[in-house]
């Protein structure tokens, strides 16, 4: 299970690492026994989510080290504090457990180093009980096997039933009446108090009970040495100042021997990231904010300071000459551009590239102006050509324009289709005559005297963001509709935009995960007054809702039949099309550099590394 936080990390790119909830309704989930997916429903084949080079064990030499770029050493290894970050739930897959694993199109399924086993009362017969194997060959690192114990500590800090447990409360654990041991130190049952379908999701990561059974010990940074885990790989070193963690192979590791004997993850910013790849100081890099974010040559010539936190070596060399006095500033899209050939141009790198397992959406304030109005809310999603900006914003990317048509699911995941004919008419002029925003003179529309005219929140220094807007702003134009872009900084976006309504229009992404009716219904769960009367959106920034809606996430949630659960979100997408809640545009782009010989790495899309196949090729 992946929690997410919503952080200024978050909106540092428009989609580098999309906006999420560690929140009752935000946690990934569903079954190892895939459902079919119903005729109607269909993925797009261009929307690939994942670009991992594959890791064939038998090719893969035994020992080595690799060199992994972070954002930064992580606050805490605790993936359900507040503090927690990617980076925390990357380290976390190598260090501890998750009982199901999502394959590369977000379905779960059981673990064998973990599960020998995992059976869920069928449909119908309450209590739902699930029964799990836990593998018996599975110790932590001070060789305790894993138990029932483990289980009830983290459903009792994760319930939400004692305050004293302070940081996140993922959905379904707060359905879960009991945990005990079932007939032998292996097996656990967990009973719930009410039907939970998206169960597989739980307990990953899971912790040890030391770590979560109390609220002080749940609530203490999980950093350093020390701990207990139970991954391939333990801590062997935890340097927040000198910007490297270190991890090697564990010699408690029951499954398949990890391939490399220690991985060194450093802090690396995105900035200098392509001078430590191509002074061989790194070999995996995630580059999406590197490219996204990239800041003109003129302002990076001359930058001191290490390429990589605890690498030794020199004062990284500017990225590139610096522009003639007095030049302007190249343009966002124009930099990144630049640092991606050059990403492309080092020698013995490869640049994987992916859409991302979050999707990208432009979000309407119905709580202001104009788009109180449903008939213009869908008037705008009519007037965007979801197809064209798909392409302005990928295709410099070298990645396919697949726009989206699902609120709920990307593109490749089971189950996708695209409801976007819900919207009702394509004709978007109809739509604003009928609302009564006349167009005579073929400039912006108008009505009782005001123009139509719109704000366009836009994460600042992205060049994703400002092709996106630029071809959002022509599209809406064309319809009679004036959008004005403005920017706010990653650190306010949330906050003081997105959570207090101060926009008409916004850009951002919401997470995709294997569990969209846990996941996604925060993002469209009914605005409610607040003790003073004042509407309380909660995770909905598009700030309209319905009761409809809110049931269909609600039984979709309880629904334990794979097939009737999708037709209930098929059915929740077709209505948030019906409000013009928000209108689906791509999956957000993901790029990773990874250098010549190194297996098992790249973009993971749903999942994250099976870290003990990751290693350099024979």
């Amino acid at each position: 299970m992946r929690v997410r936080q919503l952080t200024a990390a978050a909106v540092a790119l428009l989609l580098a690492a999309g906006l999420g909830g560690c929140s009752d309704d935000r946690d990934p989930v569903r079954g190892p026994e895939p459902a079919p997916a119903p005729a109607s429903a269909s993925a797009d084949p261009t929307a690939t989510t994942g670009d991992v080079r594959p890791a064939d064990r038998d090719a893969v030499e035994n020992g080595g080290t690799l060199r992994w770029a972070l954002d930064g050493v992580p606050a805490t290894l605790n993936v359900y504090q507040s503090a927690a970050t990617a980076d925390s739930a990357l380290l976390a897959h190598a260090l501890y457990p998750s009982l199901f694993r999502p394959d590369e199109h977000g379905r779960l399924a059981p673990d064998p180093d973990y599960l020998t086993g995992a059976e869920c009362t069928p449909p119908g017969q309450q209590p739902q009980v699930v029964t799990y194997r836990l593998n018996p060959h599975a110790v932590w690192s001070d060789g305790t096997p894993l138990s029932a114990a483990d289980l009830i500590a983290q459903r009792t800090a994760l319930s939400g039933q004692d305050p004293a447990y302070r940081g996140g409360h993922p959905a379904g654990y707060d359905a879960i009446e009991s945990v005990t041991q079932g007939t032998d130190p292996h097996e656990v049952k967990v009973t719930f108090r009410r039907p939970y379908a998206e169960w597989r999701a739980l307990f990953g990561p899971l912790y040890p009970a030391a770590e979560t059974s109390t609220a002080a010990a749940f609530n203490r940074e999980l950093t350093g040495v020390g701990h207990l885990s139970a991954g391939p790989y333990t801590l062997s070193s935890y340097d927040a100042k000198g910007g490297r963690v270190t991890v090697v192979s564990n010699r408690l590791w029951w499954g398949d021997l990890p391939k490399t004997d220690r991985i060194d993850f450093l802090a690396v910013p995105p900035e200098q990231r392509l001078d430590a790849l191509g002074q061989e100081r790194l070999d995996i890099a995630p580059l999406t904010a590197a490219v996204d974010r990239a800041v003109p040559p003129a302002a990076t010539a001359g930058a001191s300071g290490s390429a990589t936190a605890g690498a030794s070596g020199s004062a990284a060399p500017a990225a590139a000459p610096p522009a003639p006095p007095g030049a302007p500033p190249a343009a966002a899209p124009e930099a990144a551009a630049q640092v991606l050939r050059r990403a492309e141009s080092l020698p013995g790198i490869t640049v994987h590239r992916a859409a991302a397992a979050s999707l990208t959406q432009l979000t309407l304030n119905a709580a202001r102006g104009p788009l109180a109005d449903a008939a213009v809310r869908r008037a705008v999603g009519r007037a965007v050509d979801r197809r064209r900006i798909a392409e302005a914003a990928l295709a410099p990317l070298g990645l396919p324009g697949a726009p989206l048509g699902s609120h709920l699911l990307a593109g490749d995941q089971e189950g996708y289709r695209d409801d976007s004919a819900a919207a009702g008419p394509a004709d978007a002029a109809q739509l604003l005559d009928g609302a009564g925003w006349k167009r005579p003179d073929g400039g912006t529309r108008t009505k009782d005297g005001k123009e139509l005219a719109l704000t366009l929140l836009v994460p600042a220094g992205s060049a994703t963001a400002k092709r996106t807007a630029d071809a959002l702003t022509a599209d809406l134009a064309e319809s009679g509709i004036a959008v004005k872009p403005r920017t706010a900084p990653a650190e306010t976006y949330v906050q003081e935009h997105l959570a207090v309504g101060d926009f008409d229009l916004a850009l951002f992404s919401w997470p995709a995960g294997p569990s969209p009716a846990a996941e996604q219904r925060a993002a469209y769960a009914k605005p409610r007054p607040d003790a003073e009367g004042a509407l309380e959106p909660g995770g909905n920034y598009g700030r309209s809702g319905t009761e409809e809606i809110d049931r269909l996430f609600d039984r979709a949630a309880a629904e334990l039949d794979p097939v009737a659960r999708l037709d209930l979100l098929q059915e929740a997408d077709v209505r948030i099309w019906q409000l013009g809640h928000s209108v689906p545009l791509y999956q957000r782009p993901e790029l990773v550099a990874v250098r010549t010989g190194v297996a098992g790495v790249g973009v993971w899309g749903f999942g994250w590394p099976r870290f003990q196949d990751v290693g350099w090729s024979r």
